[in-house]
């Protein structure tokens, strides 16, 4: 694969960081309106609610490993994009607060390409965690939206 080219994760993170940027409503009137849910702490588990979710459903296309909702760790299992299966990749979503904020999360990805046969580890792009991290959060803020009642 050319040293240029861009991996199927990256496209897909960043197809979902595009898309999550459309909101319903504008700002003004969400700043008029009521949250019926609140970003503190949810009953249930020890961080935010919707980094939570918002971060199941990014990596949702991804094989689920291990989900701590009370340590706010979230891991995948190796997932190999169907069109690109001599690569995979492998996720850790951290969320690190109880509210919703941007630096409230953080993504590590792993990569391994398969080299006569073996599976070897490669250098991920640079911008694959940030664009899955924005994904995140740009999905985090439309369930908030979504939360809040008129």
């Amino acid at each position: 694969m050319a040293s240029g080219k861009i991996t199927g994760l990256a496209i897909l993170a960043a197809t979902l960081a595009a898309t999550g940027c459309s909101s319903s409503g504008s700002s003004d009137q969400a700043a008029v309106r009521k949250v019926s849910v609140n970003d503190k702490q949810q009953a249930g588990i020890g961080v935010n609610a919707y980094l939570w979710r918002a971060s199941l459903d990014t990596i949702s296309f991804m094989p689920l490993k291990s989900a701590d909702p009370y340590g706010g760790v979230i891991n995948s299992d190796w997932y190999a994009n169907p069109e690109l299966p001599d690569e995979r990749f492998k996720t850790t979503v951290y969320i690190l607060d109880t509210r919703l904020r941007a630096d409230g999360v953080t993504v590590s990805v792993q990569k391994e390409i398969l080299v006569d046969g073996n599976w070897q580890t490669a250098k991920v792009d640079e911008g694959t965690s940030i664009a899955l991290e924005n994904a995140i959060l740009s999905r985090a803020r439309e369930l908030r939206l979504s939360s809040i009642v008129e």
